[in-house]
């Protein structure tokens, strides 16, 4: 009985002995770890605070404002992470092992949502558009309403939102209508075989002046682009401010429609006369 109990004691003061060896050797290294971390992701934030400031001062666009602040705070927070983990006596070098394999299978997995972080990426360096822009991309027309990580949001003109990748647009082509401050309108008008063609390109000409929206330089061009099967065609080439394009354009089109009939030109439409011939 003596003997179990000495035993127990001497397994006893030896695992004391092991905790406090434990505690002298880790102990501090732990509180030291714990107050590098504190630490360390305070001045992470204080970088990335700095870094948004610098960038709102030298007018970077929000989207890519916003983009660069999230990357490079969770960039830093990763790097006093591993730094904490070496102070503690994790071995790095088998831990960054294990971790770029997960990092090879999950990219493996996720190689298409990789494609598209890589597309929104370019997208907000080289700016092919931004938010605000009207575009045409991936066969959709509407106004960029706002550009995230991996995909870009339009609306239509009948008030739909359309997601895209960033990837097909990265890789693919685009029409931006924004990009220029002016934009040029072309119409084709119509009339009808005997009408007098200077008349009918007066009038427009007319019409054209009296826009005060359609600028006089470059100057408009006017002239008779082809003879139709039913009707003279003429080409009419304007330019004017990008915003008023289809307000012009619409407009141009009814005052053109009701001057010719108040002037007399015709605005011929497809005919067809049918013959009949009756047999005795």
């Amino acid at each position: 009985m003596e003997e179990n109990v000495s035993e127990v004691a001497s397994k006893v003061e030896g695992l004391s002995a092991f905790a406090m060896d434990f505690i002298v050797t880790y102990g501090l290294r732990l509180v030291g770890a714990i107050v590098a971390l504190i630490i360390g992701l305070w001045i992470a934030n204080r970088i990335t605070r700095a870094l948004s400031k610098l960038m709102e001062k030298r007018n970077v666009e929000p989207s890519l404002r916003s983009f660069m602040r999230s990357f490079l705070s969770v960039l830093l927070k990763i790097l006093v992470i591993f730094s904490i983990l070496g102070m503690v006596g994790v071995q790095m070098t088998s831990f960054i092992a294990i971790l770029g394999a997960a990092s090879l299978a999950v990219g493996l997995s996720l190689q298409g949502t990789l494609q598209n972080f890589a597309g929104g990426i370019i997208i907000l360096l080289f700016k092919p558009y931004k938010v605000g822009d009207f575009v045409e991309a991936q066969g959709y027309l509407g106004t960029v309403a706002e550009i995230q990580i991996f995909t870009t949001y339009l609306n239509t003109v009948d008030n739909k939102v359309i997601i895209i990748p960033n990837g097909g647009l990265a890789n693919g082509s685009i029409t931006n209508f924004s990009k220029k401050e002016t934009r040029r309108v072309d119409w084709t008008f119509g009339i009808a075989y005997g009408d007098s063609y200077e008349k009918a390109r007066d009038i427009i000409m007319g019409l054209i002046k009296a826009d005060e929206r359609i600028h006089s330089d470059p100057e408009p061009f006017i002239a008779l682009s082809s003879l139709g099967d039913s009707s003279v065609n003429i080409v009419v080439r304007v330019w004017l401010d990008a915003p008023n394009y289809w307000p012009v354009f619409f407009d141009m089109n009814q005052k053109v429609y009701n001057t010719f009939s108040k002037e007399g030109i015709n605005i011929p439409f497809p005919q067809m006369d049918v013959h009949l011939h009756q047999k005795k």
